[in-house]
């Protein structure tokens, strides 16, 4: 009788390496992730908005075609979940975990809603959006789920131990503070008294946060919202690369919440908070293949002005561009973004931890 084949020994080594990063569980059991259309993967689907992206050119390079993610494939948001050792699918958005009141997502919930800011008006000229407020409310509500499935003491064991990503605060700025035409903030404060207002109702909504048994914490800054191509082109440049005034309010918001990370961490020793604001350098774009620095790559003018237009053509060498529409990143530029926060570690990138060193803690 003819013998088996046998395996050689690389190979061998190499088939049970595989099998156990299969099995490999998460580094942390759960993510739940708050924030704006950088990080909504299906949220504002069904809303009346024009902040929504469930139509091509949107998720030309995502295996499932357009989901609502605002970008042409993963978001950042995407790419972290899966350096935490999960699979995309595994956080739904939180529009289609509550579709079954029985279904308990012990893996983690994705709140975020394209428009949508810290504060409750914010983004209301698009249209309907998940507030802040709103998104910490349908958090309890996933709370409640796990606690009937697990038992109040092992739900609050279990809640400890997963990472809260938010990262919002851009649309304060450019769909609130920078169009006095319909909303009066910048009439009733000036750029640095906006910040201080909306960091202190930040810091207020990250305690109720915690109060819900959340004790890691990453906690994103406001990027530079006057370099995309919608901004530069609405507000005008003055002879700068970018739209300066923009930046500059952007950065008032986050010298207040990288010290605001510092004080929460003193306060709340059971926890842990962490500032990022992942910035490539000139090294990391040229490793990574992005070359365009300004344009987008697809015709923009759908939704408020700064989305791709419906079924438009976008650009071939999509790997090669920073941003996808007028202001969001492609999926290359979230690769990037996403593994500069996961694991490095600098005086912006993570303070004072990577979402690696999170996990882990």
């Amino acid at each position: 009788m003819a013998s088996k084949p046998k395996l050689p020994i690389p190979s061998l080594f190499l088939l049970v390496l595989t099998i156990n990063l299969a099995k490999a569980e998460p580094q942390v059991p759960c993510y739940f992730i708050f924030g704006d259309s950088l990080s909504d993967n299906g949220n504002n689907n069904n809303l009346p908005t024009l902040a929504k992206v469930n139509y091509p050119p949107y998720g030309i390079d995502f295996p499932e075609g357009p989901t609502g993610r605002f970008c042409n494939g993963r978001n950042m948001q995407d790419f972290i979940v899966e350096h935490l050792g999960f699979q995309i699918y595994d956080i739904p958005p939180f529009a289609e975990a509550n579709k079954d009141d029985d279904q308990c997502n012990l893996k983690g919930v994705n709140y975020a809603s394209g428009s949508a800011g810290i504060r409750d008006e914010t983004g209301q000229k698009l249209g309907e959006r998940v507030p802040l407020n709103e998104q910490l409310r349908n958090h309890k509500t996933i709370i409640s789920r796990i606690s009937r499935e697990l038992g109040d003491s092992s739900a609050k064991e279990l809640l400890s131990q997963c990472i809260y990503s938010l990262a919002i605060g851009n649309n304060d700025y450019i769909n609130n503070y920078f169009q006095p035409e319909f909303y009066n903030t910048s009439l009733q404060y000036t750029p640095e008294q906006y910040a201080a207002v909306l960091v202190e109702q930040y810091s207020q909504q990250i305690k109720s946060l915690y109060n819900d048994g959340a004790r890691k914490f990453a906690l994103y800054g406001v990027g530079l919202i006057g370099c995309p191509p919608y901004t530069r082109e609405v507000y005008g440049t003055i002879g700068s690369v970018c739209v300066d005034k923009l930046n500059a309010a952007a950065n008032l918001f986050n010298e207040r919440l990288m010290p605001l990370v510092e004080e929460l961490n003193r306060d709340f020793t059971d926890a842990k908070f962490t500032y990022l604001n992942p910035s490539p350098t000139v090294i990391d774009y040229a490793l990574s293949g992005i070359v365009n620095f300004l344009g987008s790559c697809c015709e923009i003018g759908g939704g408020g002005g700064e989305l791709c237009v419906v079924n438009s053509k976008p650009c071939i060498f999509r790997n090669q561009y920073i941003f996808w529409d007028g202001v969001h990143p492609s999926e290359a530029m979230n690769k990037l973004t996403a593994g500069i926060a996961y694991q490095t570690k600098t005086s912006t990138n993570g303070v004072p931890f990577t979402i690696q060193e999170l996990a882990e803690e």
